[in-house]
């Protein structure tokens, strides 16, 4: 019953988190309008992600030395302040600080809900809680995208954050009362201060360079922080290689079902996550909806996604098998987004919604499904380590290709408008009230923009396939984890 209540109290928590991201999706288009700076659109959902990775190796070892439970808790209220803050922005510059914060807070929460559940079952039951658990994105961007258009069309954008702060308190009261207090690992004798930082460092250089890139505006700027990056990543393998206790360790990746789960992972955050966050922004212009109706496509993805993580979850639980289940996901997901790409204009809104449902389906299938097959790779002691490495990957992959795709999109619209129209308060309110001739305009360059993008996400999957394919035979472990220390009574079925 209480590993139930656990379940139940971490599901709640990772609902809160993954609602913040896709209910501000369909708000975007809208808060870049008012606040005047398109171009600057893309942060918003960039800087959410840039923090919530640079994070992660540092959370693990925070989890390490003060115990997952606290930096769980922790996590979970300072979110809640981000998003009191994130809703009275007066400019981006406001708004983007909040949305860093909120990423950094985020971070806890992911990680340390998949460590406390991976201490507290065996492998073999394993993905049938994670399922339930990784659930709450399919559920959020379900709910999400007509929550956010809603509440964008009728009480305004602030509210898309404050929404937050209800569901939020019922999640902190859960939570005090039902997440163990598991006992922090062995004390680690050093901290990779050097690798930490040369890996920020690296990182957010490689996002400015992909975002000016994109946007074709900064020239030596973008070469520089190139160079910057390039640089910092070379750094940051020797400096891994010589730490004592690096916070990625490249001894890992020797297996081949941790280097291929990893590779997955990054797919997932490349090839699906990178693009949810802008779908509605595409189908307000391309399609002409209203933000409530723009929430339709990424609501028929998750659902795909939603039905196809609780069915493979379940399945891999019970049979103990899961090879299978990746390489149909993959192949699913390059074949939906390639299809999205040759889609032409004027089609009926229900039939992207159909093959973004497949894309969802495809992603479902390996998205929770491969946490727990690289956790089981490694010894007990090192799943939060393992845990933190995985989803720092999936998270470089989703932040550098979000700032790619909006920059592309942000400077690819910019130069097509035709005369008399301002990319930087572009709003699809604004386009609905233009001629026929400009709406058909405007849709004819939302469609182009986004056709190579879906290309690209396509062979993304492309290459994921190759992935699934490399991933060992074998079956998920029976044998269950050693026993968490808590202060309280044992989890019990």
């Amino acid at each position: 019953m209480r590993l139930r209540l656990l379940v139940i109290s971490l599901l709640t928590v990772s609902f809160l988190g993954a609602l913040d991201h896709t209910v501000v999706s369909t708000s975007l288009a809208t808060v870049a309008g008012e606040l005047g700076a398109l171009k600057l659109m893309s942060w918003v959902v960039v800087g959410y992600t840039l923090a919530s990775t640079v994070l992660l190796p540092v959370l693990r070892k925070l989890g390490d030395v003060l115990g997952a439970r606290r930096i769980f808790l922790g996590s979970l209220v300072m979110f809640l302040a981000a998003s009191l803050a994130c809703g009275f922005s007066q400019d981006m510059a406001w708004l983007i600080a909040a949305r860093v914060l909120q990423g950094m807070s985020s971070a806890g929460l992911q990680l340390m809900s998949q460590t406390i559940i991976a201490r507290v079952t065996s492998q073999r039951e394993r993905p049938r809680y994670m399922a339930i658990i990784g659930a709450a994105f399919p559920i959020a961007v379900l709910v999400g995208p007509v929550l956010g258009g809603a509440i964008t069309d009728y009480w305004g954008w602030q509210w898309v954050f404050w929404i937050n702060i209800p569901v939020g308190a019922a999640a902190l009261a859960l939570a005090l009362v039902a997440v163990p207090h598991l006992e922090p690992g062995p004390m680690p004798r050093h901290f990779d201060v050097a690798g930490a930082a040369v890996f920020t460092a690296a990182l957010v250089a490689l996002v400015l360079a992909a975002t000016w890139a994109a946007e074709r505006s900064a020239g030596p700027a973008t070469a520089a922080a190139l160079a910057v990056s390039m640089l910092g990543f070379v750094a940051f393998y020797f400096v891994e290689r010589r730490a004592p206790e690096p916070i990625v360790p490249l001894h890992f990746f020797a297996n081949r079902t941790i280097a291929a789960g990893t590779a997955l992972s990054a797919i997932i955050g490349v090839g699906l996550f990178s693009i949810t966050a802008y779908l509605p922004t595409y189908v307000q212009m391309a399609y002409q909806t209203t933000a409530t109706v723009s929430g339709l496509v990424p609501i028929a993805t998750v659902f795909g996604m939603l039905t196809s993580n609780l069915l493979t979850g379940w399945l891999a639980s019970r049979t103990g098998r899961y090879r299978i289940f990746p390489i149909l996901g993959t192949s699913l997901g390059a074949a939906g987004l390639f299809v999205m790409a040759v889609l032409p204009a004027g089609l009926p809104l229900w039939v992207p919604m159909i093959v973004m449902a497949v894309v969802g389906m495809g992603t479902g299938a390996f998205m929770s499904l491969i946490v727990t097959v690289v956790q089981g790779a490694v010894p007990a002691s090192q799943t939060g380590t393992i845990t933190a490495t995985i989803n720092l990957v999936r998270q470089v992959g989703s932040t550098v290709a979000t700032a790619i795709i909006g920059g592309v999109i942000g400077f690819g619209v910019a130069a097509l408008l035709p005369a008399g129209l301002d990319a930087s308060t572009l709003t699809p309110q604004l386009v609905k009230g233009a001629a026929p001739a400009v709406q058909a305009s405007v849709a004819q360059i939302y469609g182009s923009v986004f056709a190579p993008i879906f290309i690209a996400l396509a062979a993304t999957y492309a290459v994921g396939i190759v992935a699934a394919v490399l991933l060992p035979h074998g079956r998920l472990s029976d044998e269950p984890v050693p026993a968490p220390q808590t202060t309280s009574e044992s989890l019990s079925a």
